[in-house]
Parts: structure tokens; sequence; C-alpha cells
């Protein structure tokens, strides 16, 4: 089974993330979906929480909006508190060694706006910070999905968006199934 850390401040507004998990949650896929801003309002963490579900999962999806170039605040807070000394790292720290990670992610703007000269992606150096969490704790990163150009202000009408948003949850579909077929 696989497990979604959804981190969406504003998720009941949101048109492309609460597409994603509705689509995910109304698929065959066995995904268990912690919504860690519902769970933890006040960005209490519940670390024992937080870990126990890292524990029953092989790949563990991170599913947000870009925000300000960086993924939300909830989830660096839950980076910051759940991936501990012992758990995450360290002489004894190996209890997330060879699970996987994939980034998913949606971004306003169009996938031009993270080019530089026409070969290199921007979106590496932000989700490097993410690439290196996992490394450091012995987990497989694998590249992420991302759904470019969201925005309504950018003229996109909700069922373009809803559209995207679909076929953005085929994709986790294939990387989860992917995970699946590769355990047994």
């Amino acid at each position: 089974m696989s497990l979604m850390i959804l981190a969406h401040p504003n998720f009941e507004q949101s048109i492309a993330n609460k597409t994603i998990v509705e689509e995910l949650k109304n698929s065959s896929i066995d995904l268990e979906i912690r919504n860690i801003h519902q769970l933890n309002p006040n960005y209490n963490i519940d670390i024992n929480s937080e870990q126990e579900a890292l524990l029953r999962h092989d790949l563990i999806i991170l599913q947000y909006p870009m925000y300000w170039f960086n993924m939300p605040a909830i989830l660096k807070a839950w980076f910051d508190q759940v991936f501990t000394y012992q758990f995450a790292y360290g002489s004894k720290g190996n209890k997330l060694k060879n699970k996987k990670l994939l980034p998913s992610l949606t971004i306003g703007q169009s996938e031009k706006n993270f080019k530089q000269d026409n070969s290199q992606f921007l979106i590496d150096s932000f989700l490097k910070s993410i690439k290196k969490s996992a490394e450091y704790s012995q987990m497989k990163y694998i590249d992420p999905v991302i759904l470019y150009d969201i925005a309504t202000v950018n003229g996109h009408t909700e069922h373009e968006i809803k559209e995207k948003a679909k076929a953005h949850s085929e994709k986790i579909k294939r990387v989860i199934q992917r995970n699946i077929n590769a355990n047994y």
C-alpha cells in the first residue's frame, strides 16, 4: 500500500489537487491519504502517528501545490518534526531505508517558466531539498510528477484544470502500480 501526504493549506478551494485526490480515492489503488493540514491545523504535528504511517508503506507520495517556489509551510514543518534523529537518520535512523519518495506537485505557471537555457529545468533546483532529504534518510527518490499551468488566473476554466488533474492522477497511478509490481 502507498501513502499520500497531502499538504494543501486550502484544499477545499483547490481544483487541481482536489481532483487528483478524488480520482485516486475513486480508483482501485490501495492508498492511504493523510491530509496533514487537516490533521495538524496548528502545525503541531503528531509525530508518532506520522512516523507510524510512514512505517506502514513502501511508497510515500508528497502531494502539494508549489507555494512561492517551495513547499507549503505545513510540509516543511512535517519534515522538520517527523524526519527525526534515530528515525530518519543517525546511527539507528534507518526506519525509512529503501522506501520510495515521490513528489507530486501542482504549479500555476507554465512549464516554460521553469526552464533555463532550453535544457535545464529550474524545478530540479526547487526540489533539491526534498531529494537530499530522501537520500539522507536512505530513501529512493522517484522523479517528480508535476502538473504545470493550472491557475485560473491564466485563463483556464475549471473543466480544463480538472482534465489536466485527471491526467496527472493517471501518472501517479502508474507509478504506484510499478511500485507494487516491483515488490512482487
